[in-house]
């Protein structure tokens, strides 16, 4: 039956593209009168889009795969500070952010995980991040944003079972000067300067860039016991880089990025009450949420004359605290201070065949290879206490709570993949990876005062992991494909630092067909694609009370859907774009939670459909001066927030609109976001017995609106 489900599809795209490769050369595009009184100018076409992930480094439009991809133009046209905001266009893409910044989870097509053990990872410049914590900073000189949607394991390895995010850095100039700066102000005292500069130290050898910057806003919800704000939010960040062509054959690249966040406190409250009054709760105490994060990279990339050597070496090293009411009720019940740190290593070496240079096997056979290893080690602590006063408090006194954990994670990974082209048309893709870990966990859990002996956990454990990975592809005219492709992905096992220790690896196979291609003289540009999901031993994140989590296997679930791209441009001052999705998720018989049998029930933190609108309209008036005006609406539609689907979040819509002005250098704009003023709470977990409801949320961002001036040079 499964089989005959994902033939089907495939046969259907197949026919499609058929009937579009006959029909659509033989159809003239449209003429489209523009509002000047001059020639209508040659509509230009769809400009090719490279992945810039360094392993699927090829046009998109050839690849058997589902991303969607924001380049610069996009960042900036849009204003993107966060990786979330890049996603407005990914179908099937939902990002579950708390107001402090450090908790940053994305789910691909209802995949998702703990903070700690993410099931889609963000690669910034070539390094993972295996931490929720370090993977969503500001978005500071960044040149292009993928989002790749289904299993990545025999390339990428552990932790990109619903995909990868992949960041990467605008290149220095080696050749002349040029920078940008700019300044915003806004709503809720938003105040942002940030700026960027270029400079080659020795033309054509030698570039040096530096971006940073200052961001601060007040907060958006309200305390009500004091009248002041929670959630206010200031960072200071920055960015530098050396880039070294000593000749053709070598390059050198040094990256180093930081950020350091002083942000306000948690923002969440009651679901019901926030329903009645979103962005308001009642702290008699209240906390704060910092981070700091630095990340040196080092990249080298040799070509010879038979393979292209890429080495990537990385550090991300990063620090947490938090302070916070756990309780959300104006009386000193409970409060609880938290701080983590983690210290990630990672190397990773690699071969391919030269860029763009096939091995050539026969006149009709060429073939396309990679292969490399990678190495990572990981350390992680926390330190982390509760105070309960009575009566949530088990004795007639103040308890203090104590959690301390050590985990230490440490593996090697290789992976071979290759893919021969017969004839020009036909693509057949085979790749496979083994992954090797060892993880140990040193956790304590005590009281003050004791109220029996400290439970301690000295535990180690080995995993390994083999992620086979295959499609065939077929190019119905030269700017039309089809394809079919099955890939395995995982999700680590390992020690939680609070609640049962051990959980173990999460599998699955995800089987997609696609259609992608360019229509309407290549004025369009479009992708569809069907999946189908199956996994095993799914990863749940579960709330274990005191504001403390916990990652423990559910089941087998599966999840299918179909997803959309579209890229038009209308005229050279007018283009389009949108996407929409659509999945349907569900737990199988086996799949529980804390007991409770989840049979038929839909995964949580996933919208049964997904959908956006793009226009961007960018008008000359004179040789200097231009107009140009943004539009986005976003559709989010309805979704869970538990497993037990007990409580649920109606389907939204945001829409975000900037108008501006350039002349020269210089530009200005006004912007709001939500414009229509939309009331949602995009997080809410379980929170029983202490609030009425049963569950606490965070709503979402309010309406906001701001001028940016900024010169370019």
């Amino acid at each position: 039956m499964t089989c005959l489900r994902l033939l089907l599809p495939f046969l259907f795209t197949s026919l499609i593209g058929n009937a579009l490769a006959a029909d659509l050369p033989n159809k003239p595009p449209t003429a489209v009168p523009l509002p000047v009184a001059k020639a209508v100018p040659e509509v230009p076409e769809i400009e090719p889009i490279i992945i810039s992930a360094p392993k699927l480094h090829q046009d998109l439009l050839s690849l058997p795969l589902s991303a969607t991809v924001s380049d610069h133009n996009f960042l900036d046209s849009a204003m993107v500070r966060f990786v979330k905001d890049a996603a407005i266009h990914a179908p099937n893409t939902m990002f579950t952010e708390f107001s402090a910044r450090k908790l940053s989870n994305p789910r691909f097509r209802g995949i998702g995980a703990s903070p700690m053990n993410p099931g889609v990872t963000t690669y910034i410049d070539g390094v993972p991040q295996f931490s929720a914590n370090s993977s969503s900073l500001e978005l500071l000189d960044v040149e292009q944003i993928d989002f790749v949607r289904g299993p990545l394991g025999a390339l990428y390895g552990r932790n990109t079972v619903g995909g990868l995010i992949n960041i990467t850095s605008r290149r220095p100039s080696l050749t002349s000067f040029g920078g940008e700066f700019q300044t915003t102000f806004g709503s809720y005292n938003l105040y942002d300067f940030r700026g960027s500069v270029t400079a080659p130290l020795i033309k054509d050898q030698l570039g040096f860039s530096f971006a940073g910057g200052h961001s601060e806003r007040d907060g958006f919800t309200t305390n009500t016991l004091t009248g002041n704000d929670l959630d206010n939010r200031s960072a200071n960040f920055g960015k530098a880089q050396f880039l070294w062509v000593p000749n053709d054959d070598l390059e050198v690249r040094f990256i180093i990025a930081g950020e350091s966040a002083d942000d306000g406190d948690y923002a969440l409250n009651d679901l019901a009450a926030l329903r009645r009054q979103p962005r308001q709760s009642a702290r008699d105490f209240v906390g704060f949420s910092s981070r700091d994060v630095i990340m040196p990279t080092l990249q080298i990339t040799y070509h010879a004359n038979a393979f292209d050597f890429t080495s990537t070496t990385g550090h991300v090293g990063w620090e947490t605290a938090d302070s916070t009411d756990l309780d959300y009720l104006p009386f000193p019940l409970a409060t609880r201070s938290n701080r983590e740190q983690m210290s990630t290593w990672t190397q990773e070496f690699r071969f391919a065949n030269p860029t763009g240079e096939p091995v050539t096997l026969s006149d009709d056979v060429k073939l396309s290879w990679q292969a490399g290893m990678f190495l990572f080690q990981a350390q992680y602590e926390q330190d982390a206490s509760n105070i309960l006063n009575p009566p949530l408090s088990p004795i007639p006194a103040i308890l203090r709570t104590i959690g301390k954990a050590e985990l230490t994670d440490m593996g090697i990974g290789s992976y071979v993949q290759g893919t021969l082209t017969l004839w020009d048309r036909l693509d057949i893709t085979a790749g496979l990876r083994l992954d090797y870990e060892s993880k140990d966990a040193d956790i304590l859990s005590t009281s003050v005062p004791a109220l029996g002996p400290a439970a301690i956990v000295k535990a180690d454990r080995e995993f390994s992991q083999i992620t086979p990975q295959a499609a065939i592809s077929y190019r119905l005219t030269p700017d039309l494909m089809t394809y079919f492709s099955m890939a395995s992905g995982y999700k680590a096992g390992g020690f939680n630092a609070t609640g049962p220790a051990l959980y173990e690896e999460e599998r699955s196979w995800n089987y997609e067909v696609g259609l992608k291609g360019l229509a309407l003289s290549n004025k369009l540009s479009f992708s569809i694609a069907a999946f189908y999901t199956d996994w095993k031993d799914l990863q749940l994140n579960q709330p274990l009370g005191a504001g403390q989590f916990f990652i423990a296997n559910a089941g087998d679930a599966t999840s299918q859907g179909l997803e959309l791209n579209l890229d038009y441009k209308l005229n050279r001052m007018v283009s389009v774009f949108g996407s929409a999705g659509w999945q349907d998720t569900q737990f199988l018989s086996n799949a529980t939670d804390s007991g409770v049998a989840l049979s038929g029930k839909q995964l949580p933190f996933t919208p049964n459909y997904t959908t956006s609108f793009g226009i961007l309209i960018d008008v000359p008036l004179t040789a200097r001066l231009s107009v140009y005006a943004r539009a986005d609406i976003q559709t989010i539609g309805s979704f869970n927030y538990d497993a037990q689907n007990t409580a649920a979040q109606d389907a939204y819509t945001l829409a975000n609109f900037r108008l501006g002005a350039r002349s020269g250098a210089w530009y200005v704009e006004a912007f709001v976001n939500n414009a229509l003023g939309t009331d949602y709470i995009p997080l809410t977990f379980n929170y029983a017995g202490l609030a009425p409801s049963g569950f606490i949320g965070e709503s979402g961002a309010p309406t906001t609106f701001g001028v940016r001036v900024g010169i370019k040079f």
